[in-house]
């Protein structure tokens, strides 16, 4: 090995360092204790394959039992403050509490029959334990989340029952008593067991099982090889193994701080050796890990919730979201090209087998992402696709010298569980505030009132949801902050990509007869006028005449069932996309600082920098917006993402100055015009065709000169 090259040591001490600053304090001083943390994750496992395949419990008692077991394992891991640590005091409270949380899955088991029995009237038990389960998950997410989602949570609640009533205007609301309160929050399908603890004990769940043991049979292993054969075969080598390196761990990993910690003490110290300067191989690590959560097949938690909350297979969320991706990914990496060549970047030579040979060896390790993505594509559900792709992993293992055993097996089926745990209670506790937004009607009235502000703007409304997101992101984590944008915002921007469309049928005269139907009753005047194009100020102007209440049923008969869907699909992706902006934006930016940490460079500057890299987090959700990114056919969708791709290669380069050599301030506006020409929805495609020519006759051009001037 190069002498310069990262180390065994060097790794070691930098995700060491990295783990100390950005992971939570759990308990290591009670060996007896960390094994009985062990089996409990096992058994959890075991439980929750049996959950998703064999059971016919009630969806309550699971629901309930999914929140028990993880609630047991995060109070006996992560201590309630640093300092209690080692405190058996500390330890013999949060025994208690984990035997609360297992008394209070006994209670609902036991007492639901005796509630209806008698009219669902509260005594005295059912106020004790319902209250007591709030509590522990307050605890539990205070924890291991910090204050912000305790607090949302306390405030929600509080204005169903009390303040709520106090307030005038449109967010005024009359107010529940407690016992219905509580009884909606522990009782119902609607509360803290609802839809959103469904998705994590059923889809989230199988998940991160399947990626914990993709990890545990050597795939992580695998792509580390794979980047460092890949490093010193061409210039920037390192920084184009942390694009794809990151994305594809992330996908699996579901975490973009412990996707940056993993991957980053690999790449970052050989993008320092090649040249990249420290901040930008932080940045680019930090972009990369964010991206992650955008790459399917898995995208972490946020597609499973995605297609719960629309409806929509969740195979056709992640086919529609590898254009995206994809447009992201290759934005990241032409930054990484243009430092490449501004700053010199060299080769780095590090001790591997030749690039085919590494590919060759782990064949066998593409072998469960085929089945997952078969089965799949088979309309088989997502966790049983998982369940056997879990199988697929330990069969693959066998192909290679590294075979999963029994013991491997367990620590698998552990780690999943410890994996898993933090995010079962978080999302608990997110649903108390869901079941409060839909019980009040509140994300009706939010989305009427962003409306308002956007005056009919996707534009501007984007911006807020855009900023809204980052607020959010401040203290809610990217599933969490992506479950309440979502739930209170989605409904307004699919309003206004879908009522888009529509103004463009009207437009062009091509709108279906049987939507005339609602046109005929509201402006009978203008009956004659739908057969033929109108001006797009008379379309708009029409459409202001229809009534709220008209309007879903107009889109319906106008755009068809198929675009309707899709216009909402469009809706929840914008915002998870606005959604990951808070891991490398300032001045709360938790990816970016994982990364700055591994690099040694200054946390804020490394956002910043970071910030400037994941610009495609911006610029995707506003081609999702107006272009047919996403709802469009597959032709329309590929000319849209070949554009795109060139289109964003052109904006780098007006943003940095920089191609294969350095370009003068006009043709950096050049630049920018020709990203404009072939991204803004709307435009011609020879006019599109004639921007990508110049611009590779910009590119050619700059590459001569640069060559000229080095000789």
């Amino acid at each position: 090995m190069n002498e310069n090259s990262p180390t065994k040591a060097t790794i070691d001490d930098s995700l060491e360092e990295g783990l100390s600053q950005f992971e939570l304090t759990q308990r290591t001083d009670f060996p007896l204790l960390t094994r009985c943390v062990t089996v409990i994750g096992i058994l959890l496992s075991l439980v929750h394959i049996w959950f998703n395949t064999l059971a016919t419990l009630p969806e309550l008692w699971v629901s309930a039992a999914h929140f028990a077991g993880f609630s047991a394992m995060c109070a006996l891991t992560y201590p309630a403050a640093a300092k209690w640590r080692k405190s058996r005091f500390a330890l013999a409270i949060d025994i208690g509490i984990a035997i609360a949380a297992v008394a209070c899955l006994v209670y609902i088991i036991w007492g639901e029959d005796a509630l209806y029995d008698r009219g669902v009237t509260f005594v005295t038990t059912d106020w004790i334990f319902s209250i007591l389960a709030i509590v522990i998950a307050l605890e539990l997410i205070r924890r291991t989340m910090g204050w912000f989602i305790p607090c949302l949570i306390i405030v929600s609640l509080t204005y169903v029952i009390w303040w709520g009533s106090w307030i005038d205007g449109i967010f005024s609301f009359p107010g529940l008593s407690a016992e219905t309160m509580l009884y909606r929050a522990f009782y119902s399908s609607e509360g803290m067991f609802g839809p959103i603890s469904r998705i994590s004990w059923s889809y989230v769940f199988m998940f991160i099982l399947f990626g914990a043991f993709l990890v545990k049979s050597g795939a992580g292993d695998y792509i580390i090889n794979v980047s460092r054969a890949a490093a010193g075969k061409i210039i920037g080598g390192p920084g184009f193994v942390a694009v794809l390196g990151s994305g594809l761990m992330g996908s699996v990993s579901g975490s973009s701080v412990a996707n940056t910690v993993s991957t980053g003490v690999i790449t970052i110290p050989l993008m320092k050796k090649a040249g990249f300067p420290p901040k930008f191989a932080a940045g680019v690590e930090a972009a990369a890990s964010t991206g992650g959560q955008l790459m399917p097949p898995v995208m972490g938690a946020g597609a499973f919730i995605m297609a719960s909350y629309t409806q929509i297979p969740y195979v056709e969320i992640i086919a529609v979201s590898f254009a995206p991706a994809l447009i992201y990914f290759l934005s990241v990496a032409f930054f990484v090209r243009i430092e490449a060549k501004r700053s010199g970047v060299h080769h780095v030579e590090t001790e591997s087998l030749p690039m085919f040979k590494v590919l060759v060896s782990g064949w066998h390790y593409l072998i469960p992402l085929v089945v997952l993505v078969t089965l799949l594509v088979m309309d088989f559900t997502p966790t049983y696709a998982a369940g056997i792709s879990i199988i697929s992993v330990v069969a693959a293992s066998w192909l290679s010298p590294n075979r999963m055993g029994v013991a491997d097996i367990f620590d698998a089926l552990a780690q999943g569980a410890r994996n898993m745990a933090t995010t079962a209670v978080l999302l608990t506790g997110i649903g108390l505030v869901v079941n409060v937004i839909s019980t009040t009607g509140i994300g009706n009235t939010f989305s009427l009132m962003i409306n308002d502000w956007a005056s009919g703007s996707l534009f501007i409304m984007l911006v807020l949801v855009a900023l809204a997101s980052l607020i959010l992101g401040m203290g809610l984590p990217v599933t969490a902050s992506y479950i309440v944008l979502g739930t209170l915002s989605a409904p307004a921007i699919y309003g206004l990509i879908a009522e888009q469309q529509l103004i463009e049928l009207l437009v062009t005269g091509q709108l279906p007869e049987e939507a005339k139907t609602i046109f005929m009753l509201i402006a009978p005047d203008q009956l004659a006028a739908l057969g033929s194009p109108m001006a797009f100020e008379s379309a708009l102007e029409l459409l202001g005449k229809v009534p709220d209440d008209f309007k879903a049923t107009l889109l319906e008969q106008s755009l068809g069932p198929v675009t309707v869907g899709l216009s909402l699909l469009a809706a929840h992706l914008i915002i998870f996309w606005l959604s990951q902006d808070s891991n490398v934006t300032p001045p709360v930016c938790l990816t970016a600082f994982a990364a700055a940490t591994i690099a040694k460079t200054p946390p804020m500057a490394t956002g910043f920098k970071a910030w400037k890299i994941a610009k495609g987090l911006y610029l995707v959700p506003l081609l999702m917006a107006y272009t047919p990114l996403v709802a469009g056919d597959f032709e329309q969708v590929i000319v849209v993402t070949l554009f795109a791709i060139i289109g964003v290669w052109a904006l780098i380069a007006g943003m940095e100055g920089y191609l294969e050599g350095p370009i003068t301030l006009p043709l950096r506006a050049l630049c920018f015009a020709l990203a404009a020409a072939m991204m803004w929805p709307g435009i011609d495609l020879f006019i599109r065709l004639a921007a990508a020519a110049i611009f590779f006759g910009l590119l050619v051009i700059s590459k001569r000169n640069f060559t000229t001037e080095m000789a």
